[in-house]
């Protein structure tokens, strides 16, 4: 079973399981500020579960590589969404700052 890093806990999954679900599942935050509220629950269209992934994931989707071309994303950046990253390896989990966690400074990190 793949094991998933973030928030200094480190978590067994299945094979393709939903990175977003796996988070919210084990009680990590996946999202900053307001976006708790406003988060588009999964379905990939408003970009704040951005993150940086490490390891073993599914290839970008179309909907992870759309939202991800518009500000204040973009494409070249080693940000995924959770939502639409699936897990089939060990993985570690980054998230930074900002609403969309599009930020500079490290919101949480994979050890804490």
């Amino acid at each position: 079973m793949p094991k998933v890093k973030a928030q200094g806990q480190t978590i067994e999954c299945d094979v393709g399981a939903n990175l977003r679900g796996v988070l919210l599942q084990n009680g990590i935050d996946l999202y900053n500020g307001g976006a708790k509220l406003i988060n588009c629950r999964g379905i990939g269209s408003c970009g704040t579960c951005a993150v940086k992934v490490e390891g073993e994931v599914s290839a970008a989707n179309w909907r992870d590589k759309a939202r991800r071309s518009l500000p204040p994303h973009s494409p070249t950046t080693e940000l995924r969404l959770a939502c639409q990253t699936e897990v089939l390896g060990d993985v570690r989990v980054t998230k930074y700052d900002g609403f969309w966690g599009q930020g500079s400074q490290i919101f949480w990190t994979p050890e804490g």
